[in-house]
């Protein structure tokens, strides 16, 4: 079962501010699951309380604004992200948690750590274990918060401010078919609303008659990593020039699909394992390590595919679909292990994901999608349970590396199927690694 995210605000007495700050004064909770994200000690209450005293009023303007980033926007280097995910860049001068909030299109994170200093002034966050919660609960979460915060101010007399303006063109452009499709595009590509201009969305709009209205989506949210939204144009202009050829209608497909639907109450790696063990199964492949021929067949592609290494680095891995017995498949990586780990992934996505999307792309963004296409390479390549096996209980850096050798992956991914079966640790990798996120 899912969490459950609630954002409370007790009424406190002010006696300095705006009208808006006195009214919206209270102390703030993020309550997930009947634990509280943003607890600590209040320096002058000398002792503990769930949550600060803060500005509602500011934290609703910043909930606002980053409304749709909030909520499609995922991970990214982008130099202005945490600007629209942390909740430290509220500012009006209060001391906010440095609280994470961050979405792969279907499942929100709510990551709040520690203070750095034990003495820190005036609130002291003690820190919790990640929140990890249905997108839409926490869209649930903001809007009651919001909800909230208007009927305070209208019980004051405060009836049209900046945040009912805020909160209302958010409204507006939900309920409006056209504009959220645009205001999406926006988040994915990590900008504030009108952030784009028409010519680019417009480009965008059009590719998706050619490449599909999902595969575009993909490419937009992967520009906060690659810096640049490849076009229809030109992805085939990448293709020729690098690509292999492919023949899709030679590409495996699962046969078994029940239960692989993508769940916000299914961590995304789950459904990636599932679905190798069961291709794996379909295809005869038992626990044995995957040759690099084989792999290629099942993609469509000729035998020396992953061997044959152009030289260019692409920004991504795609295969692009022409018709059923003509196409192209581009791989990211220079290096074998990687080119076999890009190849799985497009496998595994036209396997699990189906449809009719002429494109197929294998990002380094955090969508859902993409980390399902992730867990499910790293098992097709090497199954956890010969994996584990092979280790017999020693998970050494040397006897890891000797199974990557053994199965032909990268140590990385040998580490991501440790963390995500929790034989490590998942604080101690990066992000991508994270099981359930």
């Amino acid at each position: 079962m899912s969490e459950v995210l609630k954002i409370a605000l007790t009424q406190e007495r002010l006696d300095v501010g705006s009208p808006e700050e006195r009214a919206c004064f209270g102390m703030l909770r993020f309550i997930s699951r009947d634990s509280d994200l943003i607890s600590g000690v209040d320096h002058y209450a000398n002792g503990y309380r769930p949550g600060p005293l803060s500005s509602g009023h500011a934290l609703g303007e910043w909930l606002a604004w980053n409304w749709w980033r909030l909520s499609w926007e995922p991970r990214s280097d982008s130099k202005d992200w945490l600007l629209a995910h942390n909740l430290t860049a509220v500012g009006e001068g209060y001391a906010w948690p440095n609280l994470t909030i961050q979405s792969d299109g279907l499942r929100a994170v709510l990551n709040c750590r520690p203070s750095a200093r034990v003495d820190a002034k005036p609130f002291r966050y003690l820190g919790a274990p990640a929140a990890i919660i249905p997108l839409v609960k926490l869209q649930t979460a903001i809007d009651d918060f919001q909800a909230q915060l208007l009927a305070r101010l209208r019980e004051r007399g405060i009836g049209d401010g900046n945040l009912f303006r805020l909160w209302s063109d958010v409204l507006a452009e939900r309920s409006d078919p056209e504009t959220a499709k645009r205001r999406k595009l926006e988040a994915l590509l990590g900008r504030d609303p009108d952030g784009v201009s028409d010519d680019e969305l417009q480009r965008m709009v059009h590719d998706e008659d050619s490449l599909g209205a999902s595969a575009v989506e993909e490419l937009a949210a992967d520009t906060g990593n690659a810096q640049a939204t490849l076009s229809s144009d030109a992805l085939i202009e990448l293709a020729q020039r690098v690509g292999q050829s492919a023949r899709p209608a030679d590409a495996v497909r699962l046969r078994d699909v029940n239960g692989l639907a993508f769940d916000a109450d299914a961590p995304p790696w789950r459904i990636g394992y599932e679905a190798a063990k069961r291709l794996r199964v379909q295809e005869n492949l038992g626990d044995a390590p995957i040759r690099d021929a084989t792999l290629a067949g099942m993609a469509g592609v000729v035998d020396n595919a992953i061997s044959d290494n152009p030289g260019d680095a692409p920004p991504l891995a795609f295969a692009l679909d022409q018709t059923d017995a003509a196409g192209r498949v581009v791989f990211r990586s220079r290096y074998r292990t990687g080119r076999r780990f890009d190849l799985a992934r497009l496998i595994g996505d036209r396997a699990i994901v189906g449809g009719s999307d002429n494109l197929r792309v294998a990002t380094r963004s955090g969508t859902y999608r993409q980390k399902v296409q992730r867990a499910f390479a790293a098992e097709f390549l090497s199954p956890f349970e010969a994996v584990e096996a092979s280790l017999s209980g020693d998970y050494s850096t040397e006897t890891r590396e000797d199974a990557a050798r053994r199965f032909d992956v990268s140590e990385r991914t040998i580490d991501t199927l440790l963390v995500n079966h929790r034989r490590l640790s998942r604080d101690d990798f990066d992000a991508e690694y994270t099981p359930a996120a």
